[in-house]
């Protein structure tokens, strides 16, 4: 439907705006193509028309503007936004779901969701409408913008044609990326979970010990103030 805008693309410096405007519009137009879009001029950067320099900052800086829109939209009008932007009865299940991953996963869910197909409205959102704090929300955001950014336009520029016109490609690559990196940061936490709580166990396990020691003491105490003759 809009592989129009593919072709706008060229050695223009117009094309920065559109891949900013496009990169920032598809977290509520989904059917953008965005990462066609980066891809395709990543590849024309490869061959000397545009900066790959000027075209990841442009990708990352929409699309975290974007991110911001959809979280804005979350946290102010909720349900009302929800029934636009997730229509049917599938849509509301994936925000559901997406609401309790936020409030389980937090700043985890937020990142891995750039780079899953159709996660990303879903995670922004529902960061907005579980009120996640901004600055949490903004530091996560701003790494899976420069993250997603950075990985597209690098397919375009080192694999050229190869996923220019063969996107389920670079789709596939970024679910193996967010799996990976899923994978690597829960496997870090619950280690370090387990870890304290090992580690807290015996401050558990003497804590009653002390606590009956002192009762025992106390009621000593007691016993001898009653048996001293008044």
């Amino acid at each position: 439907m809009f592989d129009w805008i593919v072709n706008l693309v060229s050695g223009s410096e117009w094309t920065y705006a559109v891949v900013l405007l496009v990169a920032g519009g598809d977290v509520l137009f989904p059917l953008l193509p965005s990462e066609t879009l980066v891809i395709t001029a990543a590849a024309v950067a490869a061959q000397g028309g545009l900066s790959i320099w000027l075209l990841i900052p442009a990708t990352a800086i929409g699309a975290f503007a974007g991110d911001n829109v959809s979280y804005a939209l979350g946290r102010s009008v909720g349900d009302r936004a929800a029934r636009r932007l997730l229509r049917g009865e599938r849509g509301r299940r994936r925000l559901q779901w997406a609401e309790q991953a936020v409030k389980s996963r937090g700043s985890l869910f937020v990142l891995v969701g750039r780079f899953v197909p159709g996660g990303r409205t879903a995670s922004t959102f529902a960061a907005g409408t579980v009120r996640m704090p901004y600055r949490r929300f903004a530091l996560a955001d701003g790494v899976a913008a420069l993250g997603w950014a950075s990985y597209s336009s690098m397919l375009g520029f080192l694999g050229g044609e190869q996923f220019e016109h063969a996107l389920w490609k670079a789709i596939l690559l970024g679910a193996g990326i967010a799996l990976t990196v899923t994978a690597a940061i829960e496997g870090y936490r619950r280690l370090h979970t387990r870890g304290g709580k090992e580690a807290s166990a015996p401050n558990r396990r003497s804590r009653p010990a002390s606590r009956t020691a002192a009762d025992r003491e106390l009621a000593r105490a007691r016993r001898r103030s009653e048996a001293r003759p008044r």
